[in-house]
């Protein structure tokens, strides 16, 4: 048991380290061929910080434990909005650009929505229902191609990196991802199985908090520096990432089956979209205690969770 928890904790760190140098060395190869920056920001780092959702979701499928593959993607989904925005409004309140409001936070509702629909009338995201969330996501690559073009929003910073260093970095990560991927999958199961919990549970709340918490680090960086104009659209857009093109690419790999117990937590995650449009759709603020109402609403969810 404590070998797994030790094992779980590595796994998810190599996962967290692995994503960053990934990122860091593909960006930098693509700047070095003279892509422009705005298709590296929208591919390379954009698609780089859902990578731990991605590997481990892909590797669960792949194993057949589905509740960690699908789990994995709503519990994030969740902690993102409820956890994570939660945290940084109660540190300081965070302004939201209007396109978030109008556009991205609707979406990753309708796309929330389309996933509870698929998983219910066909019990499984199978390679059909993959191929449409692939689709959606296309069309949501194009939109976000159309507004960092005009704004620019998603540019990356050039680093100068040399090619041997760069490879690495690209190498480097890639490996640290799959083998972080193996371990933490394998460690998770071996936990809930001795703790008597379901693969739900585990890739409900230790996972899914796991793979966000680079996003909960770096939100909480910002929020201390005043720096959360972003914080925002790139959590929904986090979100929107992990349902269409996690999902999707895991669901081409390997249909996903979608328990019912996976209903209730689908309409959390709705939920939690629906409030956090209601709460900024005048004020175009997340204020502190609305923050704080999200920390409430978080652990009430997980005590759901383990009471049930």
């Amino acid at each position: 048991m404590l070998l797994s928890i030790v094992l779980l904790i590595i796994g998810l760190v190599l996962l967290s380290k692995g994503a960053d140098f990934f990122i860091d060395g593909a960006s930098n190869l693509a700047l070095k061929f003279k892509i422009p920056q705005i298709i590296v920001g929208l591919t390379v780092v954009a698609m780089g910080t859902s990578a731990p959702e991605a590997f481990v979701s892909i590797n669960s499928a792949l194993k057949g434990v589905n509740g960690v593959a699908i789990g994995n993607i709503i519990g994030s989904n969740i902690a993102n909005i409820f956890l994570i925005l939660g945290v940084t409004a109660a540190i300081c309140a965070l302004p939201i650009k209007n396109n978030t409001i109008k556009y991205e936070i609707p979406f990753v509702g309708f796309i929330t929505v389309i996933l509870l629909v698929t998983g219910h009338f066909f019990g499984a995201v199978d390679r059909i229902g993959a191929l449409v969330l692939l689709v959606l996501f296309g069309l949501f690559f194009i939109y976000l191609f159309k507004a960092s073009k005009n704004n620019n929003e998603f540019d990356v910073e050039e680093k100068q990196i040399g090619i041997i260093k760069i490879l690495l970095y690209i190498t480097g990560g890639l490996i640290a991802l799959v083998y972080g991927s193996d371990m933490t999958v394998n460690s998770a199961v071996d936990i809930a199985h001795r703790l008597n919990v379901s693969d739900r549970i585990i890739g409900l709340t230790v996972i899914a908090f796991g793979t966000s918490l680079p996003e909960l680090i770096t939100c909480i960086v910002a929020a201390y520096k005043k720096q959360t104009d972003l914080a925002v659209g790139n959590i929904i857009g986090s979100n929107i990432f992990n349902i269409l093109f996690v999902l999707g690419i895991t669901g081409m790999i390997q249909p996903v089956e979608f328990s019912k117990a996976f209903y209730f937590d689908s309409i959390v995650a709705i939920f939690a979209v629906v409030l956090l449009f209601i709460y900024t759709f005048k004020s175009k603020i997340l204020k502190r205690w609305q923050g704080i109402s999200f920390l409430i609403l978080y652990f009430a969810y997980l005590t759901v969770l383990i009471v049930k």
